[in-house]
């Protein structure tokens, strides 16, 4: 993780153990008759929720949901003579490129074909 990430998976942890915290310091009675309960007694855990839902969303959806797009945007351009690695570890040029699967030649000289989704990275000669 980059420094921002860490930061401000920090400070979204700090509020919800301030949120915790100030939650726990209300009492869990009913007001007595005549007195209205307060915004956090009505609505506390329907925020807590909220919070809980946006830290998964932005660390751990979102990122994922990016990654998804570089990779099948990767495997869109692939194109002969592209140097690449495989999800498996294998290096190699590709030779030819088909709709479903790539054919890849690795030092040997030999040739395999292998499932375009499964080109991990492309490497730069």
């Amino acid at each position: 993780m980059n420094r921002n990430k860490m930061l401000a998976l920090a400070l979204i942890v700090g509020l919800l153990i301030a949120l915790i915290s100030i939650g726990g310091c209300y009492p869990t009675t009913a007001p007595a008759e005549g007195e209205e309960a307060t915004w956090f007694e009505q609505y506390g855990m329907i925020i807590f929720l909220v919070l809980i839902f946006a830290v998964f969303y932005f660390l751990m959806i979102r990122p994922q949901r990016k990654r998804q797009k570089e990779h099948q945007q990767l495997v869109e351009e692939l194109k002969r003579g592209d140097r690449v690695i495989t999800a498996g570890g294998i290096f190699g040029v590709i030779e030819t490129v088909a709709e479903d699967s790539v054919v890849i030649k690795v030092e040997s000289g030999t040739t395999l074909r292998v499932a375009k989704n499964m080109v991990a990275l492309k490497r730069e000669k």
